[in-house]
């Protein structure tokens, strides 16, 4: 099983919303969604929390791509602008700093406009434990 299909099928609340990585590579990785109705909040935008989940889908899919587990251990995320209903919106995650034990990250959330909409910024802690997968996609 791949990294992608890996977390894919077992990471059950982002696959619960529609989110999906679309690809990942070392160092990098995009995740996906359409905004649908479920995903509105009380103001008829994107609920943040949804972008919140697919950017921690794009982070771990990039921090846990060394094979070792990795568990975040602090994110902050700024909202920019908001999606809507029927717009595709990704979340791209680069690593800057690949440390053996506190990796960090910059994750950007952008629309098909290639709009930011929000930026993430996220370091997670290394176990001791493997991640286990074949390949990454």
């Amino acid at each position: 099983m791949t990294l992608q299909e890996r977390l894919n099928n077992e990471d059950r609340f982002a696959k619960s919303i529609g989110a999906q990585l679309t690809e990942v590579r070392e160092g990098y990785a995009c995740a996906e969604l359409m905004v649908e109705e479920h995903h509105l909040n009380g103001a008829g935008v994107c609920q943040g929390g949804v972008m919140y989940t697919l950017a921690d889908l794009s982070f771990a899919a990039v921090t846990n791509s060394h094979g070792i587990l990795s568990l975040g251990i602090s994110n902050t995320i700024t909202f920019i602008k908001s999606a809507h209903l029927g717009e595709r919106i990704k979340a791209e995650c680069i690593e800057l700093v690949n440390h053996h034990k506190l990796p960090y990250c910059d994750i950007k959330i952008s629309n098909g406009k290639g709009e930011i909409l929000a930026m993430m910024t996220g370091l997670v802690y290394r176990m001791k434990n493997h991640f286990v997968f074949d390949k990454l996609m």
